[in-house]
């Protein structure tokens, strides 16, 4: 396993390696100037030129990324023409935003997602099953910023439950950071009042991006569960009197959720870029609505680190998926072994 997450960690480099190489040509070759973009329409064509300099976009194309993969090796993403702060110092605030907000709405499609699609699979055919389908074809038909304008209506403005914007009140003072989490960072802090406020903001972004989620991973995990119920060793156990209990969760449910973790993992690190228009209904400061901002802005720096970004969280994700499917399938593992 170990020599499997090395040979892995090397091939993600060198993917990353061209995904830098291939976003900062495009970035490149995009009409418009960036140094005008980052100066604005009023600034005299002399400053447009020193900017130019400072940039090194007067230099040939490998010189320029040259320039750009040195600094990042020195952990310097440059300056955002946007936010005129560096670009890590976004990457800092904003990251954690959403990174907080998909691990949540994760955590309820896993929650919900399995209890319905087991539920519809051992009960396959029943009204149950019926329901759980019709509730699935809805929920991925319907796009997720509906689905937020939704129950931001229904739960903020006619049931006055949850807030509607932000990860605090206006007027309430966040806690030191730490993680960049406000639940997590309030707790840590002591402050328990403060992170069950901030959980209450939390909670209408992140089921609205769970609803299409609990939706297409309950109909997989369904499918597996059928699949799976008509092989031999799971007849065997049922002839044998197994308890139903302990034949869904000990024999049945383990093999069966390994289509659902590779399909959890891709939507995880989807959720980094598509969380845009969730974000911007509940105004939340959050890593895919800068990433969108930056890019309409021409912002070069962002926009490379943006990618960047994307790209080393499939890698991690992608990897982090492969290594519990070895854990929950033992025919994986001693396959790798032998290769």
């Amino acid at each position: 396993m170990a020599k499997y997450i090395g040979l892995r960690l090397v091939q993600s480099i060198f993917v990353l390696f061209g995904l830098s190489l291939l976003i900062f040509s495009i970035a490149r070759v995009v009409p418009g100037d960036p140094a005008r973009a980052a100066l604005g329409f009023l600034a005299s064509q002399d400053q447009v030129q020193q900017m130019r300099v400072e940039m090194h976009l007067d230099k040939p194309f490998p010189v320029q990324y040259y320039y750009w993969i040195r600094n990042v090796m020195h952990g310097d993403l440059g300056k955002s023409s946007y936010t005129r702060r560096p670009v890590t110092t976004d990457l800092a605030q904003y990251i954690p935003a959403t990174l907080e907000l998909i691990l949540f709405a994760t955590l309820i499609s896993l929650v919900f997602g399995q209890i319905m699609g087991i539920l519809a699979g051992y009960f396959r055919n029943s009204w149950f099953d019926g329901l759980s389908r019709l509730v699935s074809y809805l929920g991925i038909a319907t796009p997720s910023f509906v689905i937020a304008i939704l129950l931001m209506f229904l739960f903020s403005q006619v049931f006055r439950l949850a807030p509607s914007v932000g990860r605090l009140p206006i007027m309430m003072q966040p806690p030191p950071t730490v993680t960049g989490f406000m639940v997590l960072d309030s707790l840590l802090a002591g402050q328990v009042k403060t992170a069950l406020v901030a959980l209450n903001h939390l909670l209408l972004p992140a089921f609205s991006l769970a609803v299409i989620h609990i939706a297409q991973e309950g109909r997989i995990t369904r499918s597996s569960i059928v699949e799976n119920l008509n092989k031999d060793y799971i007849t065997m156990h049922r002839v044998h009197g197994i308890r139903t209990s302990r034949l869904v969760f000990k024999y049945l449910l383990r093999p069966s959720i390994i289509p659902t973790i590779t399909v959890m993992g891709l939507d995880f690190a989807f959720l980094m870029s598509n969380a845009f228009l969730v974000e911007l209904v509940y105004m939340w400061p959050g890593f895919s609505r800068y990433a969108v901002t930056t890019m309409l802005n021409k912002d070069l720096n962002a926009m490379v680190a943006v990618v960047v970004v994307m790209g080393v969280t499939f890698a991690l994700v992608n990897l982090a998926v492969d290594i519990i499917i070895s854990f929950l399938d033992p025919t994986i593992r001693i396959q790798r072994r032998g290769g």
